[in-house]
């Protein structure tokens, strides 16, 4: 995909000349083999919390935890799937304690999903957890690496258009 796909270039890459096509598939090789790693630590610490959910069951309840009530359209709209699969999650993860419907304020005939205290606290752990595992790993690269990896991984999401997670107890919302 051309780079002007990708979103705004940044002020390091328009200084940058382009890319050799080799580098480029370097690149990719290495970003995906580094979300394999990622969406491991992720499962670890989901199965270290709890057990019953999985991850899209878990970005469910990021979403709500970062937005605040939603409502079904909304969600499923967020998550990038049909209402139909959102509706089966929910109705699961209410079951489960960790997600509750209630109505809109607006208009009663819509349905507002929002999390629990349960809910909230799955989040907490899973997060606290995979920001210790990270942690962890980033310890064991040189540090001289580390700085690149930073302008790196801030790059490549502000490309994406992920918005960044702040560290610290706001940061409960990090997928």
């Amino acid at each position: 995909m051309p780079r002007s796909h990708l979103g705004p270039q940044s002020d390091i890459e328009a200084a940058e000349p382009d890319i050799p096509e080799s580098d480029a598939e370097a690149m990719v090789t290495a970003v995906l083999t580094a979300s394999r790693l990622l969406i491991a630590v992720s499962a670890r610490s989901l199965a270290a919390v709890e057990e019953s959910l999985t991850l899209p069951q878990f970005r469910m309840l990021v979403v709500l935890d970062a937005g605040g009530p939603l409502s079904l359209s909304g969600l499923a709209g967020e998550l990038g799937v049909q209402p139909s699969t959102t509706m089966r999650m929910i109705d699961r993860l209410v079951t489960t304690g960790v997600v509750a419907r209630g109505v809109s304020a607006e208009d009663r005939r819509t349905s507002m999903i929002s999390l629990t205290p349960d809910g909230r606290r799955v989040v907490a752990e899973v997060t606290d957890r995979r920001r210790q595992e990270i942690a962890g790993i980033v310890d064991v690269m040189p540090a001289g690496q580390r700085r690149h990896l930073i302008e790196a991984l801030q790059a490549f999401a502000e490309a994406g258009g992920e918005p960044s997670v702040e560290a610290g107890p706001q940061a409960h919302a990090a997928w």
